[in-house]
C-alpha cells in the first residue's frame, strides 16, 4: 500500500505527501504544541494558523458557541503576525520531515501580495493557502465570494511567488465553481473546500448573541454533506486538484470526500474533541484501503465522479440538482 499523494504534478516545485491527510488551518496552531501529543511528521501536510502583515489580538470573547454537530467559532484570525512566524516558528518548520503551508490572510489584494513575497523562498514553508474566505472578521468574505475579486487577489499572489499555491474558499457564495474557476485561471495550483459556514446562535437569558462578535463560522460534521457536495461540483467542473476540508472526523468521512473528487482531505473540528483526530483518519483511510484492497489513494479519488466523456450520461446528477435555482 502506497499512501503517498503527489498533490501538485504539474507544478515545478511540486507538493508530495507522504499521505493525503493535512490539517486544517485555524484548528492546530501552527503544529508546535500538537508535536508533544503524537508524532506529526506521520501527517501528509501541516497548514499553519492565519498569518497576516501585523499581529492580531482577534475578537472578543466568547468565541465559541457549541451547536447540534458542530460548533460555531469567531477567533478572529488571532496570530502573531508575519515577523514572528519567520523569526522564531519557520526555523522549527525547516527541521520537520512534514511539510507545511502557510496560510495567509489579508484586510487588501496588497497584504495577500506582500505576505507572499516575505514567504516565497523561506525555509521551511513548502506552500501558501490563501484564506480569502474567513467570515469571522470584516473583510473575511470580500474576495472569496466574487468570481472577479478572487481573481485578482489570486493573481497578485501568483505574481509574488513560485511556491505552490492553494486558495481556501468560501461556501457562502452563488456559485462555487464560477469562483473556483476564476482562481484556477489566475494562478492557483490546488483549492481547499471549503471554509466554515457564516452561522449564529442567540444566549435566549441575556438576549444577545452568544458570540461576543455576533456571528461566526459553523463546522463540524454538519459541514461534511456541504463540503462534499461542493467539492464534488468543482471536481466535475475544472481539472485543477482539490483539497477536501469541512467536518472529516473519521477515516470514513476522508474518502467520501475524495470520492467526490479531492486529492487530499484537511482535519479540522474533530481536533478539538481528540488531539489525535488526523491520525485516526489516516489509520482510518489505511484500514479502508487494505479491507478493499486498493493500493493508492489515487485509485478511489473521484470514484463518484461521472466519467467525463460521459457528459450526457443518464446517471449523472444534473446542473440544477447540483446548484439549486439555477
Amino acid at each position: 500500500m502506497d499512501l503517498s499523494v503527489d498533490l501538485l504534478p504539474g507544478h515545478k516545485q511540486g507538493l508530495v505527501l507522504a499521505n493525503p491527510v493535512m490539517t486544517a488551518s485555524g484548528t492546530f496552531g501552527n503544529g508546535l504544541e500538537y508535536q508533544k501529543v503524537f508524532d506529526i511528521q506521520r501527517l501528509g501536510a501541516i497548514v499553519s494558523k492565519a498569518i497576516t502583515l501585523r499581529p492580531r489580538k482577534g475578537n472578543v470573547q466568547p468565541r465559541i458557541a457549541e451547536t447540534p454537530a458542530g460548533m460555531i467559532n469567531s477567533i478572529g484570525l488571532q496570530n502573531i503576525g508575519i515577523d514572528a512566524i519567520l523569526r522564531d516558528v519557520a526555523p522549527t518548520w525547516a527541521t520537520w520531515r512534514v511539510p507545511v503551508i502557510a496560510n495567509i490572510a489579508g484586510d487588501a489584494v496588497a497584504d495577500y501580495a506582500s505576505l507572499a513575497r516575505r514567504l516565497d523562498g523561506a525555509a521551511g514553508v513548502s506552500g501558501i493557502e490563501m484564506n480569502i474566505s474567513c467570515p469571522n472578521v470584516e473583510t473575511g468574505l470580500q474576495f472569496g465570494s466574487d468570481p472577479r475579486a478572487a481573481s485578482e487577489v489570486t493573481a497578485a499572489v501568483r505574481r509574488q511567488t513560485q511556491l505552490p499555491l492553494l486558495v481556501k474558499l468560501t461556501p457562502d457564495t452563488g456559485d462555487i465553481v464560477a469562483v473556483a474557476r476564476a482562481v484556477a485561471d489566475s494562478g492557483a495550483d490546488a483549492l481547499t473546500l471549503i471554509n466554515t459556514y457564516p452561522a449564529m446562535r442567540i444566549d435566549i437569558q441575556s438576549r444577545r448573541p452568544a458570540l461576543g462578535w455576533g456571528s461566526g463560522g459553523l463546522s463540524g460534521p454538519a459541514l461534511l454533506p456541504i463540503a462534499v457536495r461542493m467539492v464534488y461540483a468543482v471536481a466535475r467542473s475544472i481539472d485543477i486538484p482539490i483539497v477536501g476540508c469541512g467536518g472529516i472526523a473519521s477515516g470514513e468521512d476522508a474518502v467520501e470526500m475524495m470520492m467526490a473528487g479531492a486529492s487530499a482531505v484537511q482535519v479540522g473540528t474533530a481536533t478539538f474533541l481528540n488531539p489525535r483526530a488526523p491520525l485516526d483518519v489516516l489509520e482510518g483511510i489505511e484500514s479502508f484501503m487494505g479491507a478493499q484492497r486498493i493500493e493508492r489513494p489515487q485509485d478511489f479519488v473521484g470514484g463518484a465522479l461521472p466519467q467525463r466523456e460521459e457528459a450526457a450520461d443518464a446517471g449523472r446528477v444534473p446542473a440544477e440538482r447540483i446548484h439549486p435555482g439555477r
